[in-house]
């Protein structure tokens, strides 16, 4: 079952850290285009603010699962540092559990909203709100998977001296 949920893991995390430095890198160009569009052409664009924000929402969400996964995101770092043996794995254990539970209430309540939003769409654009709303659980149910294999499988740090500085 490890081995299972670490390679389907490893798959999900690399889907989304292509998916997210794209979506990064359109949102870049559309950023661009609507500036250009607004000062050089002085004919303002008039769905690409509206496209780039909904496009962060899914680059934000997917991210974060990558963080997670190589566990760079805020955590109780000098906890886990001092912390030995038994109660090192205890606090790494309360960490996992209370990111999963908190991914797991995102992911409700996401649900919930997406499916609420479902039938409106976005003022300059015909698409529905809940496609860009589906981000949210979306991107809590990876990072729930991405907790189970961080909390198996943690990344080795490369820098373990508390005081900065750099080992080989």
């Amino acid at each position: 079952m490890r081995a299972l949920i670490l390679t389907l893991d490893r798959w999900l995390t690399g889907f989304s850290f292509t998916v997210a430095t794209t979506l990064l890198a359109v949102i870049s160009c559309l950023g661009l285009w609507q500036v250009t569009t607004r000062f050089v052409l002085s004919q303002p664009s008039v769905w690409t603010e509206e496209v780039m924000r909904r496009l962060l929402i899914w680059c934000v969400m997917l991210g974060m699962v990558v963080a997670i996964r190589q566990g760079a995101l805020v955590s109780v770092d000098l906890m886990l540092r001092l912390a030995k043996g038994r109660w090192h794995d205890t606090l790494r254990l309360f960490i996992a559990l209370a990111t999963f539970s908190f991914l797991a209430t995102i992911l409700w309540f996401g649900i919930s909203l997406a499916w609420r939003v479902r039938f409106q769409s976005f003022a300059s654009i015909e698409i529905s709100i809940a496609w860009a709303y589906a981000a949210v659980p979306f991107g809590a149910a990876l990072g729930m998977l991405a907790v189970v294999a961080h909390y198996l499988d943690p990344p080795t740090p490369v820098l373990m001296n508390a005081d900065n500085t750099f080992t080989d």
